[in-house]
């Protein structure tokens, strides 16, 4: 029964080695990580398509307004123009449209200034969230192996198991399953000394008095936690 209770504790540990991987830990902080960045980037994408679209209608209207401004100053040049009005008129047309090329120019290069940023900062996102894809997958591969070799040990301890319990009448094994569940992984266990090594506390006199006349393969129980208690060579009774 006691060699049952180790391999069962043995089992126990393996799980929570299972559940306790550093790996696991990693992971769920890198996969919080990374789906802030990936947040950030899907934002950083939609302004740098925003700022080329503004960047491309600034340089179309800086296009237009210089194509405006060659057209008038053509006309001027060629002479075709006599009417002094006419001249004065488009003389001033061309002042207005060289300032509103400026206004536009400065307008433009904003963009520009703007659309260098943030692709600066969506290149740093990318760069970050390339970096996540390969972590994640050396954690992963670490867990795995991680993963793999605890595997392999709970199927060598479960074997060993299912051949001890085996040899054991079932009506004990599903009691002192029962126990173990109800006492924190602890159904069985031995009693050394005066002393049950479950709840560690000492028993009666009357106790050990009645352990002591009980027949050898008689199934015994411990007076203050309820665990099933065993009698080994470091017994009192």
């Amino acid at each position: 029964m006691l060699d049952l209770q180790d391999l069962d504790l043995q089992l126990d540990q393996v799980a929570h080695r299972r559940r306790s991987l550093p790996e696991h830990q990693a992971l769920t902080e890198l996969t919080a990580e990374k789906s802030v960045v990936d947040r950030d980037l899907v934002t950083a994408d939609t302004e740098v398509s925003d700022l080329q679209r503004e960047q491309k209608k600034a340089d179309t209207d800086v296009e237009q307004v210089r194509q405006r401004k060659a057209r008038n100053q053509q006309r001027l040049d060629s002479g075709q123009v006599t009417s002094p009005r006419d001249l004065e008129n488009l003389q001033h047309e061309i002042g207005s449209l060289d300032r509103r090329i400026s206004d536009l120019e400065d307008a433009e290069l904003e963009v520009m200034e703007k659309l260098e940023a943030a692709e600066a900062v969506q290149a740093d996102l990318r760069t970050r969230a390339e970096s996540f894809a390969g972590r994640q997958a050396e954690l992963e591969s670490s867990r795995d192996a991680a993963l793999k070799e605890l595997d392999e040990q709970r199927a060598q301890v479960g074997d060993q198991r299912a051949t001890i319990a085996a040899e054991l009448p079932d009506d004990l094994v599903a009691q002192y399953e029962k126990l173990r569940e109800r006492n924190g992984g602890i159904g069985a266990a031995p009693l050394v000394g005066k002393r049950c090594m479950g709840c560690r506390m000492e028993l009666t006199p009357s106790d050990l008095n009645r352990i002591k006349a009980a027949a050898p393969d008689a199934v015994l129980r411990c007076e203050e936690c309820g665990r099933i208690l065993v009698r080994t060579s470091e017994s009192a009774a």
